[in-house]
Protein backbone atom coordinates (compact mmCIF):
# COMPACT_ATOMS: atom_id res chain seq x y z
CA UNK A 1 0.00 0.00 0.00
CA UNK A 2 1.64 3.36 -0.58
CA UNK A 3 2.16 5.57 2.28
CA UNK A 4 0.47 9.27 1.34
CA UNK A 5 2.62 10.75 4.22
CA UNK A 6 5.54 9.89 2.72
CA UNK A 7 4.64 11.46 -0.63
CA UNK A 8 3.19 14.54 0.99
CA UNK A 9 6.76 15.10 3.14
CA UNK A 10 8.33 14.71 -0.19
CA UNK A 11 6.25 17.15 -1.82
CA UNK A 12 6.93 19.16 0.87
CA UNK A 13 10.61 18.76 0.93
CA UNK A 14 10.71 19.31 -2.97
CA UNK A 15 8.82 22.67 -2.35
CA UNK A 16 11.00 24.11 0.15
CA UNK A 17 13.96 23.00 -1.86
CA UNK A 18 12.81 25.01 -4.90
CA UNK A 19 12.42 28.15 -3.34
CA UNK A 20 16.02 28.32 -1.68
CA UNK A 21 17.24 26.93 -5.08
CA UNK A 22 15.43 30.26 -6.87
CA UNK A 23 16.45 32.75 -4.17
CA UNK A 24 20.21 31.20 -4.19
CA UNK A 25 19.93 32.06 -8.37
CA UNK A 26 18.97 35.18 -7.45
CA UNK A 27 22.43 35.73 -5.85
CA UNK A 28 23.91 34.54 -8.66
CA UNK A 29 26.56 36.85 -11.17
CA UNK A 30 24.77 35.88 -14.48
CA UNK A 31 20.78 35.86 -13.61
CA UNK A 32 20.34 36.28 -16.96
CA UNK A 33 21.22 32.79 -17.51
CA UNK A 34 19.11 31.36 -14.28
CA UNK A 35 15.95 33.00 -15.50
CA UNK A 36 14.46 29.84 -16.37
CA UNK A 37 15.98 27.84 -13.60
CA UNK A 38 14.28 30.65 -11.44
CA UNK A 39 11.09 30.19 -13.20
CA UNK A 40 10.57 26.60 -12.93
CA UNK A 41 12.23 26.80 -9.01
CA UNK A 42 8.89 29.09 -8.37
CA UNK A 43 6.73 26.58 -10.66
CA UNK A 44 7.64 23.75 -9.16
CA UNK A 45 7.23 25.22 -5.66
CA UNK A 46 4.08 26.29 -6.24
CA UNK A 47 2.70 22.96 -8.07
CA UNK A 48 3.94 20.85 -5.48
CA UNK A 49 2.66 22.55 -2.45
CA UNK A 50 -0.55 22.62 -4.06
CA UNK A 51 -0.33 19.06 -4.77
CA UNK A 52 0.42 18.17 -0.90
CA UNK A 53 -2.90 20.25 0.22
CA UNK A 54 -4.84 18.76 -2.13
CA UNK A 55 -3.24 14.90 -0.98
CA UNK A 56 -4.00 16.18 2.23
CA UNK A 57 -7.58 16.83 2.10
CA UNK A 58 -7.57 13.92 -0.19
CA UNK A 59 -9.41 15.78 -2.76
CA UNK A 60 -10.64 13.94 -5.96
CA UNK A 61 -8.76 15.47 -8.19
CA UNK A 62 -5.52 14.12 -6.59
CA UNK A 63 -4.20 11.99 -9.09
CA UNK A 64 -4.56 14.73 -12.13
CA UNK A 65 -2.58 17.23 -10.00
CA UNK A 66 0.14 14.11 -9.47
CA UNK A 67 0.63 14.13 -13.24
CA UNK A 68 1.33 18.06 -13.60
CA UNK A 69 3.50 17.95 -10.64
CA UNK A 70 5.33 15.40 -12.10
CA UNK A 71 6.02 17.07 -15.24
CA UNK A 72 6.59 20.14 -13.55
CA UNK A 73 9.06 18.31 -11.46
CA UNK A 74 11.15 16.57 -14.39
CA UNK A 75 11.12 20.25 -16.24
CA UNK A 76 12.61 21.41 -13.05
CA UNK A 77 15.13 18.90 -12.57
CA UNK A 78 16.22 18.93 -16.31
CA UNK A 79 16.69 22.37 -15.87
CA UNK A 80 18.80 22.66 -12.38
CA UNK A 81 20.83 19.99 -13.85
CA UNK A 82 22.05 22.11 -16.59
CA UNK A 83 24.10 24.25 -13.87
CA UNK A 84 26.80 23.88 -11.79
CA UNK A 85 26.23 25.63 -8.66
CA UNK A 86 25.47 23.37 -5.65
CA UNK A 87 22.13 24.47 -4.73
CA UNK A 88 21.07 23.64 -8.24
CA UNK A 89 22.71 19.88 -8.50
CA UNK A 90 20.36 19.92 -5.04
CA UNK A 91 17.54 21.09 -6.61
CA UNK A 92 17.88 18.44 -9.71
CA UNK A 93 18.33 15.63 -7.20
CA UNK A 94 15.29 16.40 -5.13
CA UNK A 95 12.84 17.07 -8.21
CA UNK A 96 13.85 14.03 -9.39
CA UNK A 97 13.10 12.08 -6.40
CA UNK A 98 9.70 13.73 -6.16
CA UNK A 99 9.17 13.09 -10.27
CA UNK A 100 9.66 9.50 -9.19
CA UNK A 101 7.23 9.26 -6.32
CA UNK A 102 4.66 11.22 -8.18
CA UNK A 103 4.92 8.62 -11.62
CA UNK A 104 4.86 5.82 -8.60
CA UNK A 105 1.58 7.40 -6.90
Amino acid sequence: MYNNQKFIDMLLKCAVTCKFCANQCLNEHNIEMLKDCIRLNNNCSDICEATANFLIRESQSDNDLVKICEAICRQCSEECSKHEHEHCKECAKICKDCEEMCEAF
